[in-house]
Formats: C-alpha cells, sequence, structure tokens
C-alpha cells in the first residue's frame, strides 16, 4: 500500500500543526542591556510586553551566549557609570560593545534610548563611518531663545517629534505614516547632538536623520522650547546607514505613543527584512594633540579633591580592562582673565566657593613625577563654564573679570614604558575627550 496508514496520517498533522503554531507564534527576545547606573529597564520591558515580545535581561557581563541568542536589542537609559568622565562613554568600551557590534552586523536591531543614544554614539554604532568611529557627540543642553542662551543643564517635560526619512528606511518606523509626528517624554542633560557639516549632509542623503524636533503643528525650529537641546538639525534621533541601529534621546517606551517604533521593530525581526546597502564614506579628521599655552594675563588654578576621585577611578579601571598598565588621576583647571587688581578679585572669587568647594577641594598643582603626563581637556561649548561667569559677575557682583575658562586635567602615569604609543591608545578610546566637543592639550 503506497498510502501511510491513518494513524500516520493524524500524527504528521499533528506534528504539522504544531510546528505551525510555533513559527506564527514565535516568541521574539529582545535583549534590554543594562550597565551599572541604568534606571529604565522596567519601561522598557513593559513597552516590548506591550507589542508581544519577550524582554530578556541582559547585565554588562552577561553570557555571551544569551546576548547572541536574542533577536534584537535595546540599550535602556540612566546614568550608566553615574557619567563618569562623559555620559555613555565607560559603558561604550565594555566587552558587550563589541557583541552587539557583530550582532549588528548580522541584521539584528539595536535600539538606544537616552543614555543608550549616548552609548551608540560614543561606540561609534551611529552614525557608522567606517570601523565605527566616534564621529559625532552628544554635549551638554543648550536651549536657545532669539538668539540668546536661557538654559543649561538637565531638562525634561514633552517634545514632538517628526518623522523625517522614508518609513521604511528603518527598524523601527515602519509602523509610521510620512511624516508623522509623535508626542513623548524626555529627561537627560547631555542630548545635544554635534555633527561636522560634511557628514550631516550625506546623513541626509542616506535617510539617517530619522526624528527632528517640531512643534504641534509640524513646524521645525530650532528656538526653544521647540529645540529643547539646541540639537544640530533639531536631531532627536539619527541611524546607521543600514537602518537597524537607532540612537533616540527621548523616551519612546515611557508611553503608548511610543508603541509604534517597537511594534515595527517586531515586524523586522518577524520578516527578517534586508537592510539597506548604504555606506557612509565620511572619514573623520584626527588633529594633533597640541601643547597648551596659557594667556600672559591669566591666573591659573588647579583644584584637588580631598577625598578619593571616583571618576578618575572609573576611567583607570576602564583603561586596566582594554590592557593599557596606567594609573589615573583628575584634576580641574580653571583659567581665570583679570582686567585689573587681580589679587583682590581672586580673592573674592575664592570667598564666593563657586568654583570651587573649600569642604571637599583645595587649590593645588600639577603634579611633578617624571613618569607622568597631563592633559588638559576643555569643551568647546562650555555651558558650566558660562554658568560660574555670570554667576560671578552678576550675582556676587565681582568686577573686573573678563574671561572665565575651565578644564579637566588627565594625569597618567606609566612605569618603564614608552609613554606615546599608550599615549595615542588611550585616545583611540577617547574616554579623555570627544573630538567634536572637546579641545585637548597636553599641559606641563
Amino acid at each position: 500500500d503506497l498510502f501511510l496508514p491513518n494513524i500516520c496520517v493524524a500524527k504528521f498533522q499533528r506534528f504539522f500543526n504544531k510546528f505551525y503554531y510555533h513559527l506564527s507564534f514565535m516568541t521574539i527576545n529582545i535583549g534590554v542591556v543594562q550597565f551599572p547606573g541604568s534606571n529604565t529597564e522596567r519601561e522598557t520591558s513593559l513597552a516590548i510586553k506591550r507589542v508581544k515580545m519577550n524582554p530578556v535581561e541582559i547585565l554588562w557581563n552577561s553570557n555571551q551566549n544569551l546576548i547572541k541568542e536574542c533577536h534584537g536589542y535595546i540599550i535602556t537609559g540612566g546614568f550608566s557609570y553615574e557619567d563618569r568622565s562623559r555620559a555613555g562613554v565607560i559603558a561604550s568600551l565594555e566587552p558587550i560593545i563589541n557583541i552587539l557590534k557583530n550582532e549588528s552586523k548580522k541584521g539584528k536591531p539595536i535600539f538606544g534610548i537616552c543614555n543608550g543614544a549616548q552609548i551608540l554614539v560614543e561606540s561609534g554604532l551611529v552614525p557608522g563611518t567606517s570601523d565605527n568611529q566616534t564621529s559625532i557627540a552628544l554635549a551638554d543642553n543648550k536651549r536657545i531663545k532669539s538668539g540668546e542662551v536661557v538654559g543649561t543643564g538637565y531638562y525634561n517635560a514633552w517634545s514632538n517629534l517628526k518623522l523625517s526619512v522614508p518609513q521604511n528606511s528603518t527598524a523601527f518606523t515602519r509602523h509610521l505614516s510620512e511624516n508623522e509626528m509623535i508626542n513623548i517624554p524626555f529627561a537627560h542633560a547631555e542630548g545635544r547632538f554635534i555633527i561636522p557639516d560634511d557628514l550631516l549632509e550625506e546623513m541626509k542623503t542616506n535617510d539617517q536623520t530619522v526624528f527632528r524636533y517640531c512643534d504641534y503643528n509640524g513646524k521645525v525650529s530650532s528656538e526653544f522650547p521647540t529645540n529643547p537641546n539646541g540639537s544640530d538639525y533639531n536631531l532627536a534621533a539619527i541611524s546607521n546607514a543600514s537602518g537597524n541601529v537607532l540612537a533616540m534621546m527621548p523616551h519612546p517606551e515611557r508611553t503608548e505613543l511610543g508603541d509604534k517604533l517597537f511594534s515595527s521593530m517586531k515586524e523586522f525581526i518577524e520578516h527578517s527584512i534586508s537592510l539597506k546597502k548604504v555606506k557612509l564614506s565620511y572619514k573623520p579628521e584626527h588633529k594633533k594633540i597640541a601643547n597648551y599655552e596659557k594667556n600672559e594675563n591669566s591666573n591659573i588654578w588647579i583644584v584637588d579633591l580631598i577625598i578619593t576621585d571616583n571618576e578618575a577611578v572609573s576611567v583607570q579601571s576602564a583603561l586596566q580592562q582594554k590592557g593599557l598598565d596606567v594609573k589615573i588621576s583628575k584634576q580641574i583647571h580653571w583659567e581665570i582673565n583679570c582686567s585689573e587688581n587681580p589679587k583682590n578679585v581672586l580673592k573674592q572669587i575664592e570667598d564666593s566657593g563657586e568654583l570651587f568647594n573649600s569642604n571637599k577641594e583645595f587649590l593645588s598643582e600639577l603634579p611633578k613625577n617624571q613618569d607622568t603626563h597631563s592633559v588638559l581637556v576643555r569643551q568647546k561649548d562650555d555651558m558650566h563654564c558660562q554658568k560660574k561667569f555670570n554667576s560671578l559677575t552678576q550675582r556676587f557682583k565681582i568686577k573686573n573679570l573678563l574671561e572665565l575658562k575651565r578644564g579637566v586635567v588627565w594625569n597618567i602615569t606609566i612605569k618603564n614604558a614608552n609613554f606615546n604609543p599608550i599615549f595615542n591608545n588611550i585616545l583611540n578610546t577617547n574616554i579623555l575627550h570627544n573630538p567634536l566637543s572637546h579641545e585637548c592639550f597636553r599641559i606641563s
């Protein structure tokens, strides 16, 4: 008899039905990636569940197999490593990021939200230049109205975002319509995208400028409150060239109004949608570190902490984890320029307590150890320093203060080794400064 017995047919039918059911209702596992200091894993997991996917807790030191088994990833918001050195930079150097880079090449979607976006930027996963070089920055907020800076620092509110690319250009926008707006909250202090003009133009062409801040009518304006942080091109979210990695500063996971991003991610995975075959040609410019030259009329204050500097400890630990045998210490560098009576002005500044807290800080000097080399890092657009200057001249009424510059001195101690190769390796990590948002000088 060429026909299977009825019992065999029945067994085959049950097997096929179970297989088809499993195929139709495949569990999509999304890794919820967390670092020390992350704090939005609950909201992220709830958003994943709302669109019928399964959240999987992924810690920065989780087993590699657990990480690789996930179908996609969301790097959560918060304050990884307390934003030490710079928001997102220490997390970007963790080994898990190399795993995510490899998984992104396989086409898996990776969504970085707020601090997760900062980690993606510092790791170079966005915008995704060759070899994932860091080529953009997320700098301190700068709220601008009528050409004036009306606010800086941490800010939280609700924002309107307009989809500014074709809906099918990323893994996260497939369920939105052309130019659709979403209203979602944000909460950050370092959310201002800084992007070189040449790179920005290429990103526009490649449909990587995914969401832009707009008003309730969809109008894009660089004015606060439409643009809440001074971001270039009003950018709220950008992708890599392939469209499977998205860095977004606002928080879509905190409201059902943002669910279309997560349901789009689900569809992208379910249908194994192919990536765009696009690559960025932009190559970041590598500038040599210049020697610091003080204004001859300026006075220099070097400020040390009485207690242990945890920021320096974290930077040292991250570099040692990269195989660099170094010791790191940190000092604050103030350059104070006065028109006249500098001694009197400096005494008034010290008495104000604005530039250092005598309960935990003291005036010091640079280390003189021959094995120690120092670099001075300054923000190109230092909002913190501007606030201090305004406070000293307006609140404390200190006259003759012409200019104030603030920086961080990183002291790098290397024993029994050639300094330059190790120093270059340190610079290549970008842990001390982001070349887009900071200046860096050798200082003696």
